[in-house]
């Protein structure tokens, strides 16, 4: 019971950084217009960086150790697939939602992955959910300009609709240490499938927005993403 209630704990603090990078989002009117708009191209950028860092450094590795072989490769692509198909829906809506989507194929796969992982290395565990956190602010500072750009969502039913992904993770890592810490192929086929998903939004939407004209340094905040990823990653080596 005490390793359920502190994967409950870890995974709701990470989750509460949707929330929070959502709200912050509404202060970016603060800054001029250029700073502004660079700014969030920094943040966006940076968000990128962690979805890669958690792509290679935790989803991949984590998933290939637990499917054998070039099975692996099988829920990589089909994760591709599904993020391509579930982006040409919502095109076809009026509108993309990539920085939600990767936010949610991020989010729930690692919370699994972290309650899972637990109770044979508590101290690995509390980094994932470190990590997780880190995603997570800058996504729901990027979905939340998203939304705003292309549902047209009053900023209150989007931090209520932010607010409600929070259960969403200690869901996910209850789910983790009870179910999936049991059925290694299993999560191992869950988190190559979420990676695939990933690689595909940021290739896709997410990356070709992160350049601004005549403004070159943007791009350095997805190293900075990627270098604190890596970071946390050789602390546990």
């Amino acid at each position: 019971m005490g390793d359920i209630l502190h994967a409950i704990l870890l995974a709701a603090l990470a989750g509460a950084a949707i929330p929070f990078g959502a709200w912050l989002a509404g202060f970016d009117r603060l800054l001029p217009g250029t700073l502004r708009n660079e700014a969030n191209h920094w943040i966006m950028a940076f968000g990128a960086g962690a979805l890669l860092s958690a792509v290679t450094l935790v989803l991949i590795p984590e998933g290939i150790e637990r499917v054998p072989g070039l099975v692996a490769l099988l829920p990589l692509i089909l994760g591709a697939v599904a993020a391509l198909a579930a982006d040409v829906a919502l095109s076809r809506r009026g509108g993309s939602k990539a920085q939600f989507m990767a936010m949610l194929m991020d989010f729930i796969p690692e919370a699994i992955a972290m309650g899972a992982i637990l109770t044979a290395d508590p101290n690995l565990a509390v980094l994932l959910a470190v990590l997780i956190g880190a995603q997570n602010m800058p996504e729901g500072f990027n979905a939340d300009r998203e939304l705003a750009a292309s549902a047209g969502t009053s900023r209150k039913t989007r931090l209520l609709l932010f607010l409600a992904l929070v259960p969403v993770g200690p869901l996910a890592a209850v789910m983790g240490i009870t179910l999936f810490s049991s059925l290694p192929t299993v999560l191992g086929g869950l988190m190559l499938f979420s990676a695939g998903g990933i690689l595909y939004l940021m290739f896709q939407d997410i990356a070709p927005q992160v350049p601004v004209d005549r403004h070159w340094s943007p791009p350095l905040g997805a190293i900075l993403g990627f270098a604190f990823g890596l970071g946390g990653h050789i602390l546990t080596l």
